[in-house]
Formats: C-alpha cells, sequence, structure tokens
C-alpha cells in the first residue's frame, strides 16, 4: 500500500494523470463559476459580496489542509527519517502559501463592506496571518539554505511548531469574542447554511483541490529532479 510513496512510482503517476486532471479541472471549473456567479442567489444584506465567500472559504480550507499534510510530512521525516516526505512538504509549501495570501487578500475585500473596515487584529485574521508569515519563513528556509540535509532538518521543526497554529485558527471564533462569524460548516453538526451556497462552495473547494494537486505534480516533477541530483 506504501508503493505509490516510491518517488519513480509517484513520478510516473505525476506523467500519466496531469491531463485528465487538467481536464477535470476545466470542466469543473466551468460548472463551479456558473453556480457560483450566475445560479447562486445574493444575500438579502451582502448583495453580490458574498459571492466572495466562494473563494474566500475554499482557499482558507485549502491552505490549512496543505498544511496539516505538510507538519505531518514533517513529523514523518524528522523521526523515521524518510527524506521523500521532505520532498512533499517542500513542494505543497508555495501552494499553501499562495493560497493562504488569497485567504487574507479575500477575507479584506469581504470584510471592508461587512465590517466596515480592511483590517482588524480579530483573533481569526491574525492566527491566519501568523500562518502566512510561518508558510514565508519556511519556504525562505528551503530557499536560503544550500544544503538539503540542513533545510530539511530547520524547515521539518518549523512545520511541526507552525501545527500549533491550526487549532487557535480552528478554535478562535470559538475561544474568543471576534468579529469573524463561526464556522457555517463543520464535521460534527449539521451545515447553517442553505443548499443553494453550500452546493457552489463545495463545487468551488473541490475545482481548487483539482488545481492544487495539479501544481503539485508539476512541482513534484521538478523538485524529485533536484533531489536526486542533490543526493548524487
Amino acid at each position: 500500500m506504501f508503493e505509490i510513496f516510491r518517488p519513480r512510482v509517484f513520478f510516473n503517476l505525476a506523467n500519466s494523470s496531469l491531463f485528465w486532471l487538467k481536464l477535470l479541472f476545466i470542466i469543473s471549473l466551468i460548472i463551479s463559476l456558473s453556480f457560483a456567479l450566475i445560479f447562486s442567489p445574493i444575500d438579502y444584506l451582502q448583495k453580490d459580496t458574498v459571492r466572495i465567500m466562494y473563494v474566500h472559504v475554499p482557499s482558507s480550507w485549502i491552505s490549512l489542509f496543505i498544511f496539516l499534510i505538510i507538519g505531518v510530512s514533517s513529523f514523518i521525516s524528522l523521526i523515521f527519517r524518510i527524506k521523500i516526505f521532505s520532498v512533499y512538504a517542500k513542494t505543497l509549501a508555495p501552494i499553501g502559501f499562495v493560497f493562504s495570501l488569497i485567504s487574507l487578500v479575500s477575507g479584506s475585500l469581504w470584510g471592508y463592506p461587512t465590517w466596515g473596515t480592511w483590517w482588524s487584529w480579530d483573533a481569526r485574521l491574525t492566527s491566519m496571518l501568523v500562518l502566512v508569515l510561518i508558510y514565508f519563513i519556511y519556504i525562505c528556509t528551503w530557499n536560503l539554505i544550500k544544503n538539503f540535509n540542513t533545510a530539511e532538518k530547520i524547515t521539518n521543526i518549523i512545520a511541526i511548531i507552525g501545527l500549533i497554529n491550526l487549532p487557535i485558527i480552528k478554535f478562535s471564533v470559538n475561544w474568543w469574542n471576534t468579529l469573524h462569524q463561526p464556522s457555517s460548516i463543520t464535521l460534527s453538526s449539521a451545515p447553517t447554511i442553505h443548499v443553494s451556497i453550500l452546493a457552489p462552495l463545495l463545487m468551488m473547494f473541490f475545482t481548487l483541490c483539482i488545481f492544487s494537486l495539479i501544481i503539485f505534480l508539476i512541482r513534484y516533477k521538478y523538485e524529485i529532479i533536484n533531489f536526486r541530483i542533490n543526493k548524487k
């Protein structure tokens, strides 16, 4: 079952699946944008501004999920000395960083007409900014330290420490009084938003997940080549 984690197997899988993933992405993008921009209803208070949600929320989910994968991969790499997991983490980091930036920017664009301000040192916003900074430090460490083994050890520690911030982001709206509204979708209860909004939201999330996977596979091919060169 762990055969897929072998570099050569994963490299071949990336080559064989990219075309179909790109095709799936295009189809999914057309459908999800149609629902998000045309068929989904406007909010009675926020009007069309609510459509920013279809970018903001999936971007936030993906940035958190990617960092979770990076943290777990870094733990496996640090404890079990399986270096390929460091390659996975390094490959994912720029993708998560971009989505965390999109989350912050789209949140500001959505927050101004809703809250009357572009930024507030709100617990959710501040902890999300911390995630962006952790991503940035993680990526800079890989780029500034040329020795793979040294960079691997430092980035593994950064990622594992950064995992502490994830539950803070998730539960900040419950632990403190914040401008940011509580989560409308949780694993422990039914969604509190109507299906006409939930469906496009999940479609956009699926579409951006496919996009993330495509970018990951493209970057992985480049990173694995560099990894092999560094091993020589």
